[in-house]
Formats: structure tokens, sequence, C-alpha cells
């Protein structure tokens, strides 16, 4: 059975982002086989990047409980609101602490923003990160604009039938990448 993450990338108060993200986790927990966990930043507390999480003499509990499930994973989602046209702090933080572990992983955005371009800056920023490290970026994404009138608190969407449709299109083609990333690798 696949292992499918969806990382919540936003820590601030009154995100939206994060109702993506559970919609998303509910969505793919009715629809597939599969099993899925959503990991949430704000929950994580991660301390301010110092150094990679090989690197510390030290590493928390936390640290190594997320590296774990990203390495049993074999699919990440991440979701992300855009902030001043990139990324939260708390996710380049999470990507910096680790390396290895994002190296041929089959990733996959959801993007989210207040305004109408669904993050469309923040998903540049992502992709050319994630290519950067040497993961396995899907080119299929799930973008959100307007996300405060579209996806409610609980992660129910304004308009269920259209978002499950755009929804099934982009977990169909990330489950497609994982199992054609999965056979590279044998």
């Amino acid at each position: 059975m696949l292992n499918i993450i969806i990382i919540s990338a936003s820590i601030r108060t009154g995100r939206k982002s994060h109702n993506v993200a559970l919609y998303l986790e509910h969505f793919i927990k009715l629809n597939y086989t599969v099993h899925v966990e959503l990991l949430d930043l704000k929950h994580y507390a991660f301390p301010l990047f110092e150094d990679r999480l090989d690197c510390q003499a030290k590493p928390s509990l936390n640290a190594l409980e997320f590296k774990n499930k990203i390495i049993n994973a074999d699919g990440v989602i991440i979701v992300s609101p855009e902030y001043n046209a990139g990324i939260p702090a708390s996710l380049k933080n999470v990507i910096d602490l680790l390396y290895d572990e994002w190296q041929d992983k089959t990733i996959a955005f959801s993007t989210v923003s207040s305004g109408e371009l669904g993050g469309n800056q923040a998903l540049t920023h992502l992709e050319f990160v994630f290519n950067k490290i040497g993961a396995d970026v899907d080119a299929t994404n799930f973008p959100v604009s307007v996300v405060q009138d579209v996806f409610d608190s609980f992660g129910v969407p304004t308009h269920k039938k259209r978002t499950d449709k755009l929804a099934k299109v982009f977990i169909d083609e990330f489950i497609k990448c994982i199992k054609i990333n999965e056979n590279d690798k044998v």
C-alpha cells in the first residue's frame, strides 16, 4: 500500500492553506486505497534552522520523527500558501532541515493564495528548490485561488463537485508519478 504524506506548511494564525490540506487528506482517504497522513508544521514547532539534521549533535525527537515519516513516504504533497511572492519560512526551514531524504522522493504541490493566481509564485519557488535538491517533482499541481472563499475551516469546499473533479486529476497523476518513480528505482 502506498504511503502518502501531506505537509501543511503554514504556521500562521488564521491560516487558510491548512483547510486545503484537510480537504486533500479527507479526499484521498475516501477515494484511494493508500495510507495518507497529514503532517502539520504548526504542531511540530521546529526551531529556526541552524544546520541540517544529519549534522546536528542532538537533534530533537520531533525532527527525527519528521525525518522518518519523509523517508518512509512513497510521495509527499506539500500544501503551501504564497506569502509575499514566496513560501512561508516554516516550510523553507523544514526543507533545509533535510536533504538526502528529499532526493528522488516524488513531490507534488498545492499552492494557495487569497488572490486570483493560486500561489503560482510559491509554486515556482517550490519547483526550483526541490528540483535543485534532486526530488522527483510532479508537474501536476493543485492551485487554489481565493482560498478564503472556496474552503471552510474544516476543509469542505464550496463547490464540492468541481473541486473533487480537479482533486481526482491531481491525485491520479501524483499516484502515477509515484509508481513510475518506484519502478525506476528497481
